[in-house]
């Protein structure tokens, strides 16, 4: 049984937090800055056009939601499965996944060039587009786990804590799956109609999230001088190495169910040889590096036990899932719609051709505001509530950790429940 667990502010004085504030203004400026000129010029100076209507902004944006629901896992494993190992953890966890959302959402809103467009999103619903229903997603998602946080925090307020988080765990998983079904629902592209996107999206916000929640926990404990032991951090890793095998086996699954499909042969070859960047993405960049490389990293007997390497895996597993979510969504614009099965179509509207699509300065400059800004939240936050815990060393967190271990094939299977 875990002893109390005492939370407290950082002191957020020194030159290297002010660095690092000073840093993430001038990332959310630049964000700025960028809608600014879409607003003034519009997309017509970024790299999209009216074949690729979803470039760069849109893969940071989908990336920040997906980690949200992901970085939620943690506090889920607390209060849902009672795994009281991983409840000093549940209020950072709260907070990543409001700020995630948060970042993603603002990408959104300031890709639109003119953010007051939302107003008409926000109050005219088409409730057969999938769409409609993530304005609610999203909106319930960030009132639930702020009412969850409250709850957590609030010594009065502890006993109501695991209901509502049975609550967070239940809408995160239909948030990551309407957030997949953005693209398993559109049957015009022929590699998005797919109902397995969904499942592959959950499994895919589980990894991200784990890792993002991974580099901030260590970052924070060590900025801060604050113990953070092996046990904690070799439960995280193992997890996020299963999380990362689930999406390589939706993975797998997706492309081979396409490959069965005689149809589908054509956008399968696209995807995966000879379609340029994102085959590239595919295999250099998903699977090596950002799967295969940190699965040996984190189960390998000596780099398992490597602070730098868990850290270094956790990054690798952030850079695959970003080029993933690049062909997912780029490459699936890039591919020709199929008009007309079975026949050859061309014109002087480009049907038949393969789109090109390089990403503009302004995109990045978008992408990396929407980042800036959820991270701005969480430091200015952690300053000033007490989200993190003052000590998470093995004798504090787990007092027999010395002892007999307790399996981490429940857990493990609880979370990817």
């Amino acid at each position: 049984m875990t002893t109390k667990t005492h939370f407290r502010e950082i002191e957020g004085r020194s030159g290297g937090y002010y660095g690092l504030l000073a840093l993430l203004v001038i990332g959310i400026g630049l964000g700025i800055i960028a809608s600014l000129l879409k607003g003034t010029y519009g997309h017509y100076i970024t790299g999209m056009d009216n074949q690729i209507v979803w470039g760069l902004p849109h893969v940071f944006a989908i990336f920040l939601i997906v980690a949200a629901s992901g970085a939620l896992n943690v506090a889920s494993i607390a209060s849902v499965f009672g795994r009281k190992l991983y409840k000093p953890l549940a209020p950072l966890s709260g907070l990543l996944a409001i700020t995630l959302l948060a970042g993603g959402l603002a990408i959104l809103v300031l890709d639109l060039g003119r953010p007051d467009r939302l107003i008409v999103a926000m109050t005219y619903y088409n409730f057969k587009s999938i769409f409609a229903w993530n304005i609610f997603l999203y909106t319930g998602f960030m009132a639930i786990v702020l009412v969850y946080l409250w709850f957590l925090m609030e010594r009065r307020m502890n006993r109501y804590s695991t209901p509502v988080g049975y609550v967070a765990f239940v809408w995160r998983l239909i948030l990551t799956t309407g957030t997949g079904s953005i693209f398993g629902f559109l049957v015009a592209r022929e590699t998005y109609d797919a109902a397995i996107l969904a499942p592959l999206f959950i499994a895919l916000s589980f990894s991200l999230g784990m890792a993002v929640f991974i580099l901030t926990l260590m970052a924070a404990c060590r900025w801060t001088n604050r113990p953070l032991g092996d046990v904690l951090i070799g439960r995280l890793k193992n997890l996020m190495g299963v999380f990362v095998a689930a999406v390589l086996y939706f993975v797998a699954v997706y492309h081979v169910t396409n490959l069965y499909a005689t149809r589908l042969h054509d956008v399968e070859a696209f995807m995966l040889l000879h379609g340029g960047i994102y085959p590239l993405l595919f295999w250099f960049g998903f699977i090596l590096l950002g799967s295969l490389l940190p699965l040996l990293m984190v189960f390998h007997p000596a780099w398992s036990k490597s602070r730098a390497m868990i850290a270094s895996a956790a990054g690798l597993v952030i850079v695959g899932g970003m080029a993933q979510l690049y062909v997912i969504i780029i490459g699936g614009q890039a591919y020709p719609l199929d008009m007309f099965p079975g026949y050859d179509v061309s014109s002087t509207f480009f049907d038949g051709v393969v789109m090109a699509y390089t990403p503009s300065m302004v995109e990045f400059m978008l992408g990396i505001g929407g980042v800036a800004l959820a991270f701005f939240l969480v430091v200015v936050a952690l300053k000033f509530l007490r989200f993190l815990p003052e000590n998470l060393s093995d004798e504090k967190i787990d007092p027999h950790h010395g002892g007999t271990q307790r399996s981490e094939g429940t857990e493990t299977a609880a979370a990817g429940a």
